[in-house]
């Protein structure tokens, strides 16, 4: 099959809509088919490689890492039709999901969306409860033209039957144990990282509003008080709210966004991993460190719950 994905978000930036489709895009072509990734530039204005089309992008306001594409009156539609696609995959619901969708309906192909991001959640955080109503309501127009809605958990796929979205399906999510092993735990490492004879508690992700870093402030204080130098404190990622984590906990190491090799060691010399995001359709992250062999610390909410076992991989 000929499919092509429209994506507001791609490499090089880093997040778990972006690691999963890299891995849907490889394993596709792995199979066979033959995929064009819609996707915003990060920089230059040509195509970094085969099959990738990238569109002039804005740094989204207040959000720097996001990037914004105007999709429509670009002549965008020649390039998709001289691709052919059997298929359109609307990855996300942004300017270039929306133009896969309307591609798809003018043409007549099949459409499958995904919802990777609770948007009304997020919604509520930044813009208050009056946001709610209207971002449920854009996404349900959205998917609704979907033959297919793939989502990663049961408690997202629930919440959009309940939004009248019957075609919702649980997607699932997995990482790649190549990477993400126990047996890259190393002492010199750890050594390294003055971890040697203490615990590591580790934090990775987007630090902003919806991730409720508020959340990991209080605990990571809490727990440095109450266990001083038998624990040292990591977080890995960054975001909007990248300075009021790094000036709230001076003890603890911030390393940024980490490099996939880096990132792996990191999860595999870590004792515990701290996850308090309420807002997680799966929590990616957090099943890294599962996998690596790592006890979740996460919240009772959203996809979290779907991964992490409480009191038997981790504790809610």
């Amino acid at each position: 099959m000929k499919i092509c994905l429209t994506t507001d978000t791609f490499l090089p930036e880093v997040n778990g809509v972006t690691t999963v489709l890299a891995t849907m895009r490889d394993g596709l072509r792995r199979r066979g088919h033959e995929v064009m990734v819609l996707a915003p530039h990060y920089g230059h204005l040509t195509a970094d490689e085969a099959g990738l089309y990238r569109l002039g992008a804005i740094p989204c306001p207040g959000y720097n890492q996001v990037r914004l594409s105007w999709p429509w009156g670009r002549g965008l539609h020649r390039v998709l039709d001289r691709f052919r696609p059997d298929l359109i995959h609307a990855v996300t619901e942004g300017p270039l999901g929306l133009f896969g969708r309307s591609y798809a309906q003018r043409r007549g192909l099949p459409l499958v969306s995904s919802f990777h991001t609770d948007f009304p959640r997020y919604a509520a955080r930044y813009l208050g409860s009056v946001a709610v109503g209207p971002t449920r309501a854009y996404l349900r127009w959205f998917h609704q033209a979907a033959r297919m809605t793939q989502t990663p958990s049961d408690a997202t796929r629930d919440e959009l039957l309940r939004l009248g979205l019957s075609q919702a399906v649980v997607w699932g999510r997995g990482v790649d144990t190549t990477w993400f092993r126990p047996e890259r735990r190393s002492t010199e490492r750890r050594a390294l990282a003055q971890a040697g004879g203490r615990s590591q508690v580790l934090h990775v992700g987007r630090l902003a509003v919806e991730k409720d870093v508020d959340t990991l402030i209080a605990a990571f204080i809490l727990a440095h008080g109450r266990v001083g130098a038998a624990a040292t404190f990591t977080v890995a990622g960054d975001g909007p709210k990248a300075q009021a984590v790094r000036d709230a906990l001076p003890f603890a190491r911030h390393l940024g966004f980490l490099a996939r090799d880096v990132l792996a060691d990191l999860y595999a010399d870590s004792d515990v991993f701290v996850f308090p995001s309420p807002t997680e359709t799966c929590g990616l992250v957090a099943l890294e460190a599962l996998a690596s062999g790592v006890p979740v610390i996460g919240a009772r909410a959203g996809g979290v719950p779907s991964n992490v076992r409480d009191g038997i991989t981790g504790r809610l």
